[in-house]
């Protein structure tokens, strides 16, 4: 039965190509948009992931960087530096802002760093300065690139003038990026210069993260203290929140398109072997034994289509960040398993018609010659 589910399907190239061609686009879809939201997911938490930081410290109540606000007291840091387990504290500034470089102008989170600084800073300098010094700022890379600027230009940065004296990598997102400025020049430029945003703290050898963060909450007053791999969750948590309604109605898309091209190659590829299903009903063959054949006809097409569909996304999360776009795909193990069993379905649901077909099958019309 397998023999003959293959040499229906193959046996007509062009179908077969319009069959796996169909499931694949429509599995691409799936598979590229569940890579992009991967992607952007980790490009928003890059900053937080490549911190140095153990716990991130924040406003009570505020557990995320985007489209927050978290205030905290200078001398906050210096009471989480004074609890038990914290090996180091350094605070940080942080605001949503613009950077306008001639006729660009591009969202960015603003990070002011202090003079003496532990963590928090840029982790990969490509280009100048590691740390902006006065009236100095640091960009990413492919954001400078993109508007035609280099180290020693000027860009404007809550509407004063900053040089920039570094550049860094991997710090872009598809919504924006991250930049560096002193402390100095942010109390200059923000009213309420004495507050902090975020204080992280790196915790002292063999002492567990979790255990110290519920400590800094219990001795710091109105403050929030979660692990790092906490705080990220909850960025992503915020960026999956924003996106879930279009992954929904893209991933419905996609699907109802693979639905759509499987049912009708199989249901045409079994009308047209009408006559050797009523020949084998009429030597005995069993609905059961042909409903596999159809059945396998499905599998064998949506899962060269799924091989297709993954080779192509692959391919992408490749070549894309050859072409220097804010963007990176990613493949999750996740997304794998959700598009298997789309496949999956895809396969159950497109043989229902041509079943249908088969168990009303007269084994006589072959005789008759219909």
């Amino acid at each position: 039965m397998l023999r003959l589910a293959f040499r229906n399907l193959f046996q007509s190239k062009a179908r077969l190509l319009i069959s796996v061609g169909g499931v694949a686009l429509a599995l691409l879809l799936i598979l590229s948009l569940d890579a992009v939201m991967t992607g952007v997911e980790h490009q928003v938490t890059a900053y937080i992931d490549n911190s140095g930081a153990d716990i991130w410290v924040s406003q009570e109540n505020v557990r995320n960087m985007h489209m927050a606000y978290s205030a905290l007291n200078a001398s906050t840091t210096d009471r989480i530096r004074n609890v038990a387990g914290v090996e180091s504290a350094t605070p940080i500034l942080y605001l949503t802002g613009f950077i306008e470089m001639g006729k660009d102008r591009n969202a960015a989170y603003i990070i002011g760093l202090p003079n003496e600084l532990e963590m928090g800073g840029p982790w990969r300098v490509v280009a100048g300065e590691s740390l902006p010094g006065k009236k100095q700022i640091i960009l990413d890379r492919g954001l400078a690139e993109r508007a035609g600027v280099a180290i020693g230009d000027t860009v404007k940065v809550l509407g004063e003038e900053f040089t920039i004296a570094g550049l860094s990598d991997g710090s872009a997102t598809i919504t924006g990026s991250v930049a560096f400025i002193g402390k100095k020049d942010w109390s200059r430029l923000q009213p309420n210069a004495s507050a902090v945003s975020y204080v992280l703290a790196k915790i002292a050898p063999n002492e567990s993260a979790d255990a110290v963060a519920a400590r800094i909450e219990n001795q710091v007053s109105k403050v929030t203290a979660q692990t790092r791999p906490q705080f990220a969750s909850q960025e992503r948590q915020v960026i999956k929140d924003m996106s879930t309604d279009l992954i929904t109605i893209m991933n419905l898309v996609g699907f109802l398109i693979g639905l759509a091209v499987m049912a009708l190659t199989v249901y045409t590829a079994t009308l047209a072997r009408r006559a050797e299903y009523g020949v084998l009903k009429a030597l005995g063959a069993h609905n059961g034994d042909l409903y596999r054949v159809v059945l396998g006809q499905a599998f064998i097409s949506v899962g060269l289509g799924l091989a297709l569909g993954f080779a192509f996304t692959f391919a992408l999360t490749i070549l894309v960040p050859q072409l220097d776009l804010p963007l990176v795909l990613e493949i999750s193990g996740e997304s794998l398993v959700k598009v298997s069993g789309v496949s999956i379905i895809i396969a159950s649901v497109s043989a229902l018609l041509p079943i249908r077909q088969i168990a009303g099958l007269d084994p006589a019309m072959v005789f008759r010659g219909k």
